[in-house]
């Protein structure tokens, strides 16, 4: 059976829910997403679907791979491929396909992260060119009211050093947010998000104050916090979980 690489945006919103859906059953950690939760990650990450691809096998998609365009930079936002077309070759075909496409709009950098345990898509993107970078992380941390010093302020008042970010931290996503808030202690200063939980962005200095702090706001997620960070020793010492481990890599182009 032949297989056909097309454009993402080939297909309807509702399709590419249902593939992206099908693509990640069974996989380490479980997504599953409506529509808008898609639609809302194409913009925060800026998913280009002209540059995104899907395969097809006789008509039919069996895979997919997102690819996030910033500047010179790009970044994978999610591979898959439904179960019954796995270990077929179908995921270096998409990988050599949005790297094709990286290059076409002079792209230099891909970024992507696999998690720590799939072994598999860490080997294939070793093959690939890809080099590790850092191993990051995804915390947890239960709120608990105390008293702090930090006060809120605009995120537009939060002054932080440039420094390389993961894609979904990055000032290109944060872009993209209209619910960013800032806090500053004497020591530091932070961007925080409050959804269904509370997740930090990026921040600066001292982090024991901030994370005291944003722990009276509600639980935290930390998304993809580098396993080095100041941070993570804090989130280890207050009782907080890691529940995810993540090897950031890159492909120079």
């Amino acid at each position: 059976m032949n297989l056909e690489l097309h454009p993402a945006n080939s297909l309807s919103l509702a399709e590419r829910a249902q593939l992206f859906n099908a693509a990640y059953e069974g996989y380490l950690v479980p997504f599953h997403l409506e529509e808008q939760q898609l639609a809302a990650m194409d913009d925060w990450f800026d998913i280009d679907l002209d540059a995104s691809v899907v395969a097809c096998r006789d008509g039919k998609p069996v895979g997919l791979a997102n690819l996030g365009i910033r500047g010179e930079a790009g970044w994978v936002g999610g591979v898959g491929v439904v179960t019954a077309a796995r270990r077929t070759g179908v995921g270096e075909a998409l990988m050599e396909a949005i790297h094709e496409r990286a290059r076409e709009l002079g792209i230099k950098r891909v970024w992507l992260e696999v998690i720590a345990e799939n072994t598999r898509a860490f080997a294939l993107y070793e093959k690939l060119g890809y080099e590790l970078v850092q191993d990051v992380e995804v915390w947890t941390l239960d709120g608990a009211e105390g008293e702090h010093t930090a006060r809120e302020v605009p995120a537009v008042e939060v002054e932080l050093p440039a420094k390389h970010e993961p894609w979904q931290r990055a000032d290109g996503t944060l872009a993209h947010y209209d619910e960013v808030r800032g806090l500053v202690t004497d020591s530091g200063s932070m961007l925080f998000c409050v959804r269904s939980k509370v997740q930090p962005q990026q921040y600066t200095g001292e982090p024991e104050p901030l994370i005291r702090a944003l722990r009276t706001y509600g639980d935290l997620y930390w998304l993809n916090l580098p396993a080095d960070d100041p941070a993570a020793d804090v989130l280890r010492g207050l009782g907080g979980t890691v529940t995810i481990r993540q090897h950031e890599m890159a492909l120079d182009l």
